[in-house]
C-alpha cells in the first residue's frame, strides 16, 4: 500500500484558493478540469493540497477564471459576486473590452425592459 503524499500548507492554500474561485463561477471540478485541460482527479487533488501546480497549470487556470495569479497564490480569492467580476475584468485582455462593454449594456438594457414590465399595471 502506497503512504499517503504529505500535504504542504502552500498546497492547501493554492488548492482552496483555486477550488474558492471555481466554486464562485459555478463550475463542477469535472468542467473546470475540462477548461484546464486536465483531469477531475488532478483538480480534486490539487483542491485538498495534496499535489501543487505547475506553472503551466497555473497559467491555464488563470486564462479560463481571468484571475491574477497572485489572487490564486496569495490566497486572496474571497471574492463576492462583484468582486468576482471586477478581478476577472480587470484581467481581460483589451481586445474583448468593447464586445464586452455591448454585452452587459445589451443586458442591463434588457434587465430595465424587464423591471419595466414588472412594474406596468394590466
Amino acid at each position: 500500500m502506497k503512504p499517503k503524499p504529505e500535504k504542504k500548507d502552500l498546497n492547501i492554500q493554492i488548492g482552496e484558493s483555486i477550488k474558492a474561485v471555481r466554486e464562485q463561477m459555478g463550475l463542477t471540478q469535472e468542467r473546470f478540469a475540462e477548461l484546464v485541460n486536465v483531469t477531475a482527479q488532478y483538480i480534486s487533488d490539487v483542491e485538498r493540497g495534496v499535489v501543487g501546480i505547475s506553472i503551466a497549470t497555473l497559467k491555464r487556470i488563470r486564462e479560463v477564471t481571468a484571475i491574477s495569479s497572485d489572487s490564486i497564490l496569495m490566497g486572496k480569492c474571497d471574492y463576492n459576486d462583484v468582486t468576482l467580476i471586477v478581478e476577472q475584468l480587470r484581467n481581460v485582455d483589451a481586445k474583448y473590452i468593447n464586445p464586452l462593454k455591448v454585452i452587459i449594456n445589451k443586458y442591463l438594457e434588457a434587465v430595465a425592459m424587464s423591471n419595466q414590465n414588472e412594474q406596468t399595471p394590466e
